[in-house]
């Protein structure tokens, strides 16, 4: 059932659209309001899918209806209804945020048309955040230690600032999480987070996956492409394991860092870019400098805000809450009854030593769901998650 309101001080024009919507759509439920300020309260007590509001009203008009609404309920699609004199206002109401303007007397096709549209793009941006909720709960941070609390405390403090963030930690440990937190925590939420395994990488290709590079650059470089760095733009990218970053590489990052420039390999222009960097490595920086494998200059543009993260040895108080979460999740993935774990198995897991960290764990987890009873037991532990 889609919820839209009508916000119209001519009564006549008022039930004309009530009988348009109504008759088009029996799933339309259609609300009235007489005048601007009735219509903003409505808005602010119901929840709608879409508001047609007229412009010139008595009380409060139409452009201060919309500027209200885009404050309190900005994702609700605003229709602004324009007489012949309000052509100039119903134009500037879109650069205001308006979803479109129809113009009286209504059209009918052009209004289903728009009214169509708009709740296709309401749609749209409940989806989108019911997507972005999933992929939040992907990347959450399980645990209550002291270590997790002071890392979920330094990145409530960092995420809304631009400065860059170094994390390091053993391989395993969840390091991509804390990149992602700092994403979605931050102004740049709504433009894309680039991950980059600069490990994973080629180091003859790096620059090219980097920057991006013209066509006839290399031999198979059969047409022009951009490089992470512009599809971040506006975002973030994530340079994970930026320890195996090659010396060259490692240069035009710095560039990039300095000047908010990247050229493509090939080509003679600069392209600018507004990015933010989260890097992360399992490599001792320090040790690599001194042996002459990263350079110096580069881990202090990188390095201004430093972030730990440690293993599962040093914060097996989490261990509980890690399990129940890997295990609520595997049953979702499968679509299975959540198994729980008996305290005596949940105790022996928390005396493993946990050399491959949370990735380690989640596998474990995982085998035991599988291969373990109804309730997972001391006994399934000691047969199944042997090290």
């Amino acid at each position: 059932m889609s919820r839209i309101l009508i916000i119209e001080d001519e009564a006549a024009i008022r039930r004309v659209l009530v009988k348009i919507l109504s008759e088009e759509n029996d799933t339309y439920q259609v609300d009235e309001a007489e005048d601007g300020a009735v219509g903003l309260d409505k808005i602010k007590n119901n929840d709608y899918d879409l508001v047609l509001c007229d412009i010139k009203m008595p009380k409060m008009d139409g452009v201060e209806v919309l500027e209200e609404v885009k404050k309190i309920k900005p994702e609700i699609p605003m229709v602004m209804i324009s007489g012949h004199g309000d052509m100039e206002t119903a134009i500037h109401t879109m650069r205001l945020g308006a979803f479109d303007y129809i113009s009286k007397p209504p059209d009918l096709n052009r209004l289903l048309n728009t009214v169509r549209n708009a709740l296709d793009k309401k749609q749209l941006v409940v989806e989108n955040k019911i997507l972005k909720k999933k992929v939040s709960k992907n990347y959450e941070m399980v645990g209550e230690s002291e270590a997790i609390s002071h890392i979920k405390l330094m990145i409530d403090k960092v995420a809304q600032t631009e400065a860059r963030v170094l994390i390091t930690g053993p391989n395993g440990t969840g390091k991509e999480l804390v990149a992602h937190q700092l994403h979605e925590k931050s102004e740049r939420a709504n433009y894309p987070l680039i991950e980059v395994n600069c490990a994973a990488i080629p180091s003859e290709l790096i620059e090219s996956e980097l920057f991006g590079h013209v066509k006839g650059a290399f031999t198979s470089a059969v047409k022009d492409r951009a490089g992470k760095f512009e599809a971040a733009d506006k975002g973030t990218i994530f340079l994970d394991e930026i320890g195996d970053m090659s010396l060259s590489a490692q240069a035009k990052v710095l560039r990039a860092l300095q000047e908010s420039m990247i050229t493509r390999v090939g080509a003679e222009k600069d392209i600018k870019v507004d990015v933010r960097v989260v890097a992360a490595t399992n490599k001792d920086l320090k040790t690599e400098i001194a042996e002459g494998r990263f350079r110096e200059d580069l881990y202090h543009r990188l390095a201004v805000i430093l972030i730990k993260v440690p293993p599962l040895n040093e914060r097996r108080d989490d261990i509980p809450a890690l399990i129940r979460h890997f295990a609520e999740k595997i049953a979702s993935e499968q679509g299975n009854v959540v198994k729980v774990f008996s305290q005596p198995a949940i105790k022996l897991l928390q005396e493993y030593d946990w050399t491959g960290n949370i990735r380690e764990l989640r596998n474990v987890v995982e085998r035991l769901i599988i291969l373990g009873g109804t309730e997972i037991s001391e006994t399934d532990v000691k047969m199944f998650a042997s090290k």
